[in-house]
């Protein structure tokens, strides 16, 4: 159960970034409450408090499962859920800005 924690925190830590690097620079971008949801964009300031909260709850999940960084499978486990998270959202997004662009 731990490895599967500690993938969805990878997952967490890398969707905080682009919430949060957009909402510091005041740029839109889309989040789950948008509509439509996960294309349309929302406010910085919502990016903000949503990639506050992924970022929390990733940070959150990797104190009750520590990860020892090294070839070891919570490791592997932190670095696949980010790996995942990041191609899955570099192709939703690459489609989204495609279209509306």
């Amino acid at each position: 159960m731990n490895y599967v924690l500690t993938l969805f925190a990878g997952a967490f830590l890398c969707n905080c970034i682009p919430h949060l690097s957009s909402g510091l620079r005041g740029a839109p971008f889309p989040t789950p409450f948008a509509k439509p949801r996960g294309v349309g964009n929302s406010p910085p300031f919502l990016n903000f408090l949503w990639g506050s909260f992924n970022l929390f709850i990733g940070i959150y999940l990797l104190s009750i499962y520590p990860v020892v960084i090294g070839p070891n499978p919570t490791c592997f486990a932190l670095v696949a859920g980010a790996l995942a998270t990041g191609a899955y959202l570099s192709l939703h997004f690459g489609k989204v800005f495609r279209n509306t662009g």
